[in-house]
């Protein structure tokens, strides 16, 4: 029993012992389960975490793919614009700085400021006390200039019948009443007609006669060249006052004595004005005759008050003025840029080459304004110390030769020159805003969107536009000079010349490219190069320019026939080498038995012609070349010039210090074009 007990209890514990041993078992093969679960999830979040590292990794090329592929292609498009297209930024920005003026223009009109008198009024209540005019030892603030002119006002509207509308001629060298008896009459209303101080006695007459004038204003030191006229002047029944305490006899007027006795309290009421009509007159040389006078609307007259604001310039700057005021460069370009500004100028008389630098450095002057015969004689000038020491960062004008040029940057310091084109008839202008020396201008996509003009093809013979057989006008080819057309837009008006509908209606060009469109002939050749740069080529017609002056070839034609043995006369301009524009030369037919009397030929053009308009040159021949309808030609003798080699003519030159014409010698010539004698 105790066996079978024995036996029993001993398979019971065995049984119990293969129990625990198969748990044990299962316990390990759960731990072997879970160890393997984990060493899985291991295994798969290293493969997830190799996936999106790869896919990080592939993102990021991408990208640098792309960032890559776009940077070489913006490379790639800087590297096309910089070398077929260098100037577009500066073109771009210069466009939107026009834009920026003329909303700014746009925002002056709506508070009331339309006209050149309305921003002079303006700068007068903003700057009262800042200096306006320093004139050799004068300083006038704006307050000064605005009473003065307040005064002048007064005393015409309470010694004369003046009255809006009326045409008031102004013969003034440049001083400051100049300015002042100018901004009087605008007080008024008046049209004020510009005269040139140089003007001979039939010249003078002429101008007065042609703009209407029924008023004279004469400055004190030019009351002799009214003499000269005074009886014509009375049978037109035209009052003349003089710019000073008494005058010279009864036929004239003194003003100073009324101006010092009147108030410089503003006008009650200034007249209202429309900003498409006439503002003044200036006088320009056309094609034919004697100067005409030219209507200037006051839509131009303060668009040219944009001109330095657009070179640079800034309130602070002090303006030197040494241009002739009666020209549109000083009085709308030069004044009106400072009125614009609200800047300081500094006006002088009259040019002087010696002194220009001394004036610059004594009244610190930061802006010059220059036509090119102007840089050139300071270029031929000896050499003097202000003109390394003085404060000029800027000179602006027109007409600057590229010798010149280059010259006048080497020689007096870092002046940024900015050269620029404009007409005095039409808005039409150019500004060379970059540092390319030579042009005027350019003919970028933008600037075409700002002011449209055209070079068209021409007749070489008679320099009328050429046109097809349907009658359309044609476009010169890139690198071809051609004649500078503009339509006829609000913003760019033709007034016509005053009296003249005649000469006014041959300044325009019907039926250009369409029917019914008109575009002002300017009658100058401009060349447009591969760059987009505008170069002036020449002036055509019967004008030509000397010594910063338009020449009437048929004023002076008419002014030689007077002369008692001179049957004919061809006159035009020459090109002489070191000198801005032409040298005035005529060919001359004297009548049967005559020889030249060239002592006498100088005085008759002292008393009839201003100086810049005398010819150098003569050309002796037995008859003139004329075209089949008699117009005489010229081509042929503007290529030949001067040049003994070209010709057996008998030529003589002007010898200002014989006053007389001499037998043109070719160690003469060789003096002329080497500079050794001086024009």
């Amino acid at each position: 029993m105790f066996f079978i007990t024995e036996s029993v209890c001993v398979c019971v514990g065995r049984e119990r012992e293969r129990e625990r041993e198969r748990e044990r078992e299962r316990e390990r093969e759960s731990l072997s389960r879970f160890v393997g679960v984990m060493r899985g999830c291991s295994l798969r979040a290293e493969v997830v975490e190799q996936f999106w590292s790869e896919v990080r990794c592939s993102h990021v090329n991408m990208i640098s793919l792309l960032l890559s592929s776009v940077l070489a292609g913006l490379m790639a498009l800087v590297f096309y614009q910089r070398m077929a297209y260098p100037f577009f930024w500066v073109d771009l920005g210069y466009h939107l700085k026009l834009r920026r003026y003329r909303k700014t223009l746009q925002a002056s009109m709506r508070q009331g400021i339309i006209s050149y008198l309305d921003c002079f009024l303006y700068q007068a209540r903003k700057n009262p006390n800042k200096p306006f005019i320093i004139f050799e030892d004068q300083t006038l603030t704006y307050q000064d200039v605005d009473q003065r002119s307040n005064k002048f006002a007064n005393a015409f509207m309470t010694e004369s019948s003046l009255k809006k509308g009326d045409i008031v001629a102004q013969l003034i060298s440049n001083e400051p009443d100049f300015i002042s008896v100018w901004l009087g009459l605008c007080k008024l209303g008046c049209e004020v007609a510009f005269l040139n101080v140089n003007s001979k006695a039939k010249s003078l007459l002429h101008c007065l006669q042609s703009c209407g004038a029924k008023t004279l204003v004469v400055g004190a030191d030019l009351v002799c060249l009214v003499e000269e006229v005074l009886p014509d002047i009375k049978k037109d029944s035209i009052a003349v006052w003089v710019v000073d305490h008494t005058s010279p006899s009864e036929d004239f007027n003194s003003l100073l004595d009324k101006v010092e006795h009147m108030s410089g309290e503003t006008l009650r009421e200034l007249p209202k004005v429309d900003i498409m009509s006439n503002f003044l007159l200036i006088f320009t040389s056309g094609t034919t005759g004697l100067s005409k006078a030219a209507h200037i609307g006051h839509l131009k007259a303060i668009l040219s008050m944009a001109f330095f604001p657009m070179c640079g310039a800034t309130s602070d700057d002090i303006i030197y003025i040494t241009l002739p005021l009666y020209h549109m460069s000083a009085s709308l370009l030069g004044i009106g840029g400072c009125i614009h500004l609200g800047a300081t100028c500094v006006l002088k008389k009259k040019f002087s080459a010696s002194q220009f630098w001394k004036d610059c450095v004594q009244h610190k002057v930061t802006v010059v304004q220059y036509i090119g015969e102007l840089c050139r004689y300071l270029v031929n000038h000896p050499m003097v110390p202000e003109e390394r020491a003085h404060s000029v960062w800027l000179a602006a004008g027109s007409g600057l030769r590229s010798d010149v040029w280059k010259e006048f940057v080497k020689r007096f310091g870092r002046i940024k020159i900015r050269e620029g084109y404009g007409l005095t008839e039409a808005s039409i202008g150019f500004l060379n805003y970059t540092d390319e020396v030579g042009p005027i201008g350019r003919a970028s996509y933008f600037n075409k969107l700002s002011m449209p003009f055209e070079l068209l093809r021409y007749d070489p013979q008679t320099y009328e536009p050429a046109r097809t057989d349907s009658g359309r006008c044609l476009r010169v080819q890139i690198g071809e000079p051609g004649i500078l057309v503009a339509p006829l837009t609000a913003m760019n008006q033709f007034l016509g010349y005053a009296g003249s509908k005649v000469q006014s209606e041959k300044k325009l060009l019907r039926d250009v490219f369409k029917t019914g469109d008109v575009y002002f002939n300017t009658g100058d050749l401009l060349l447009h190069d591969h760059r987009d740069f505008l170069y002036f080529h020449d002036r055509i017609g019967d004008t030509f320019r000397w010594k910063g002056e338009n020449v009437s070839t048929t004023e002076v034609s008419e002014v030689l026939g007077l002369v008692d043995f001179i049957k004919e006369a061809n006159v035009y301009g020459v090109t002489v080498p070191g000198y801005e524009g032409r040298a005035g030369m005529a060919a001359i037919v004297l009548k049967d038995d005559h020889k030249l009397k060239g002592t006498k030929l100088y005085n008759h053009l002292v008393k009839t012609l201003p100086a810049y308009a005398w010819p150098w040159f003569l050309r002796i021949q037995a008859s003139l070349d004329v075209t089949e309808t008699f117009k005489q030609q010229k081509m042929k003798l503007v290529q030949e010039g001067f040049n003994l080699t070209v010709t057996q003519d008998p030529l003589y030159f002007l010898d200002v210090s014989q006053k007389d014409y001499i037998l043109l010698t070719v160690p003469i010539y060789q003096d002329i074009v080497s500079g050794k004698i001086h024009l």
